[in-house]
């Protein structure tokens, strides 16, 4: 029972992810033909902007090395086979690498299903500008890298701090003896 405790946050995250994901994709493809933009009633001045398209591709992330979809499947299941691996090792109180490490789980796995379900093709739908399209598992993926830079620098940040205090803690209480010998305690 504690392993599947030690999981649930993982799972959970990554299941959350999955299921928007898929939903997304699901509403874009019954609603909006290939290659068709919409947007909603009104907002057509946002269209340089953003705007929601049915957009499909055999590569990564934001439309990149198109054709290698099959590399991309076969890393997304090494990446999950990793982070399943590692994640009952995390400290729990690092919660933001269990949290970066769930939302990129889900992202993978999100593509993955489309890879393997539709030709090898992933539905991309949200545009924005001229930055490529892109899906919810891609955000997902992007935002738990995000994540785990920003929370690893922090920490480092904290735990450099900390030995700064223990190192001028140290300083002000004087030397320590040297190793193996003790104070005289008198005797």
């Amino acid at each position: 029972m504690k392993q599947f405790r030690d999981y649930l946050g993982l799972f959970a995250v990554a299941a959350i992810v999955i299921e928007l994901d898929q939903w997304t994709k699901a509403l874009v493809r019954a609603n909006i033909a290939p290659s068709d933009v919409w947007l909603p009633e009104g907002l057509a001045w946002l269209m340089p902007y953003a705007r929601i398209i049915n957009w499909h591709n055999s590569g990564a992330a934001f439309g990149s090395f198109q054709g290698y979809g099959w590399i991309f499947t076969v890393l997304a299941f090494v990446v999950a086979g990793l982070i399943i691996y590692y994640y009952p090792r995390v400290d729990p109180s690092d919660w933001w690498l269990k949290l970066a490490m769930g939302m990129q789980m889900g992202g993978a796995l999100g593509n993955v299903i489309d890879r393997l379900t539709k030709q090898g093709q992933v539905t991309d739908f949200i545009s924005i500008g001229s930055f490529p399209v892109f899906n919810v598992a891609d955000s997902s993926i992007s935002v738990g890298v995000a994540i785990l830079l920003l929370g690893v620098w922090i920490k480092e940040l904290y735990e450099n701090k900390q030995a700064q205090a223990d190192a001028s803690a140290a300083a002000d209480a004087g030397p320590a003896p040297a190793d193996g010998q003790e104070e005289n305690q008198g005797g």
